[in-house]
């Protein structure tokens, strides 16, 4: 029996330690899952170490002071970007600071700024951000956990619907303690949703808290970046001043950056005007948009004395999609054919070699001058997407590579006016006194809604081919103002609209595209799409495990929505031309990935500045 009970209490003591055993294992083997880190990058590695210094196309010693002056077009009467109501002034970002930044000579890296460090699981079902002590409000508030989970929910509950779309895989913001706030998501949360997290700007929850934050208002805020607001003049010019004792200055990801005392934004009706006040030395910086401006309205004698700057510099940004979109709330434009036929009257070619100076490529992807493009037909990945929809999609999305309608240029667009004549008489649509009806009996006319009068040259030729069709076409012309509100509202039948892009899609995709943001008033799904099959694919791009999954869904994406012909294509450039007043500096190296009127400028100083 003593034999017995002392092998019994060895194999107790056996089975007690190999326990104890397997119980540190496991919790070993749990610590070790969790990443701790200063970046996160989409896909790979940083390309900056926890001792970076400042990213390498920032001059660190760059000197502080002088004034930038910048322009805006149209008006503004709101000091709160991020709620639908009221048009906000240009610039506000520089006011707030967000948990992480981007780099931008990566394609989708970001670092730590309010917080100094990230911690998140290798599945990434959650993440902590481990806030700064030192960082502040410019009241001297300290920065905690608690104002990023009130932030969250505030704009989940009382922001521009995009933050709901962009923000659906985070089901709830906790503060742990006073420097560390806990995020957690959706089991099948796309990798992106980490990054985006640390998008998060952090607003005051002190000064919001008793403050109607959803109705729009010209208070001056109260922020935590680089620059406070000096000074309004409403509708017509805002002041930017920069902190003096900003608790960021000299963060690594911040060094070299906001090197001017003040940055200025004044309003302009249109960009002629703008124009002709940049000539006048009334501001400072100006990218130009219109080709035939950049070709012809420079010359003088401040450009041949060198006063002034011109400059066309080439990127590797994807450039989007720029385009005059349908609405298809709009009865009339539920028609795929009428579509397809009003795609054929527009002229490219035409445009840009008598209105453009041959400046422009015709736009053929929603993710153009990138990798995200397709082309060609299908790949095998691409079709183990797309085949379980055939026969929901269009025949020549398997079988023709999408190319947008071409012409000779000076033929007036002859074969292809003949080509969508043709589409409307074979889907029923009768022409009779110069008037197009639909199968239905229905004139079909609409109005483009537009704000820009430098448009006008580009739409009139086009609504004089639509005319050959017996479609009739009206421009209205309303303020800035009235179109952002009327856009907001998809109080509209067309309108021109660029759909900018990164090189890492993802939440985003659901505002733009995806069927359940279609009646959210303020959403990005300008033309109104509710398709089961764009929605599986958006799904995909969001729940891309690797860059090539990635790259495989957004193409697969991009076919279906080129061959549904929700737009007219327009044109893109790979470059940016900028003019300005030589009396500034740049580093020596560029941000590759940065236009350069956002991050690029903001490296920039001034010559005069001590």
């Amino acid at each position: 029996m003593l034999f017995l009970r002392s092998f019994r209490l060895a194999c107790l003591g056996s089975l007690l330690l190999a326990g104890l055993w397997t119980v540190t294992s496991q919790l070993a083997l749990a610590e070790s899952t969790i990443i701790k880190t200063h970046a996160i990058a989409m896909h790979g590695d940083p390309k900056y170490g926890s001792d970076f210094k400042h990213f390498e196309y920032v001059e660190p010693s760059a000197p502080k002071g002088g004034t930038l002056r910048l322009h805006s077009i149209g008006t503004y009467d709101s000091l709160n970007p991020y709620i639908a109501k009221g048009t906000p002034a240009t610039g506000l970002g520089l006011i707030y600071d967000t948990l992480m930044t981007s780099s931008a000579d990566e394609p989708f890296t970001e670092y730590g700024l309010l917080a100094t460090k990230v911690e998140y699981p290798e599945d990434r079902s959650w993440v902590i951000f481990h806030l700064n002590p030192e960082a502040r409000f410019h009241d001297g508030m300290p920065v905690t956990a608690e104002d990023a989970a009130f932030t969250f929910d505030l704009l989940i509950k009382e922001g521009r619907p995009l933050y709901a779309f962009y923000y659906a895989d985070i089901t709830s913001a906790e503060a742990l303690d006073k420097h560390r706030v806990k995020f957690n998501f959706k089991s099948n949360a796309s990798r992106e949703t980490l990054l985006i997290t640390g998008q998060l700007p952090v607003l005051p929850k002190h000064y919001w808290k008793d403050r109607k934050f959803s109705e729009s208002s010209l208070e001056i805020p109260v922020g935590s970046g680089p620059y406070k607001i000096a000074r309004i003049d409403a509708g017509r010019s805002i002041v930017y001043e920069r902190v003096k004792d900003y608790w960021g200055g000299d963060h690594p990801v911040q060094k070299g950056h906001y090197n001017f005392d003040k940055m200025v934004y004044d309003y302009y009706r249109d960009d002629v005007v703008a124009l002709e006040a940049f000539k006048a030395d009334e501001y400072d910086f100006r990218r130009e948009r219109i080709s035939k401006l950049w070709a012809s309205a420079y010359d003088g004698d401040a450009l041949q004395s060198g006063r002034i700057q011109k400059e066309q510099i080439p990127h590797q940004n994807p450039t989007g999609m720029q385009c005059y979109l349908f609405n298809l709330r709009k009865p009339i434009f539920q028609d795929e054919t009428l579509r397809r036929a009003i795609v054929l009257a527009f002229d490219f070619e035409w445009a840009n070699k008598n209105l453009f100076h041959n400046a422009y490529t015709r736009t053929e992807s929603y993710f153009s001058n990138s990798e995200l493009a397709s082309s060609g037909l299908p790949s095998a990945a691409e079709l183990k997407l797309l085949e379980p929809h055939r026969d929901k999609l269009p025949p020549e999305l398997f079988t023709k590579a999408f190319k947008a309608p071409r012409s000779t240029g000076d033929d007036r667009n002859r074969k292809n006016l003949r080509a969508a004549k043709k589409l409307l008489e074979q889907a029923g649509y009768k022409l009779g006194g110069g008037q197009l009806k639909s199968p239905q009996g229905q004139d079909i006319k609409f109005d483009i809604l537009m704000t820009d009068a430098s448009s006008e040259r580009i739409l009139n030729p086009f609504i004089q081919s639509l005319k050959k069709l017996g479609i009739m076409v009206k421009l209205r012309r309303v303020d800035p103002s009235q179109f952002i509100e009327r856009r907001r509202n998809f109080d509209y039948d067309m309108i021109s609209h660029v759909y900018s892009q990164s090189l890492s899609p993802g939440n985003e995709q659901r505002d733009f595209w995806h069927s359940a943001s279609v009646d959210s008033i303020g959403s990005r799904n300008l033309v109104g799409i509710s398709d089961p099959v764009v929605d599986d694919l958006v799904a995909k791009v969001i729940e891309a495990h690797s860059r090539e999954e990635l790259v495989v869904a957004t193409r697969a994406l991009d076919r279906v929505l080129l061959n549904r012909h929700f737009v007219i294509p327009a044109w893109h450039i790979s470059s940016h031309r900028i003019a300005y007043w030589n009396r500034y500096e740049r580093p020596a190296i560029s941000p590759i990935y940065d236009l350069v009127y956002q991050t690029g400028l903001m490296t920039w100083w001034a010559k005069d500045a001590q």
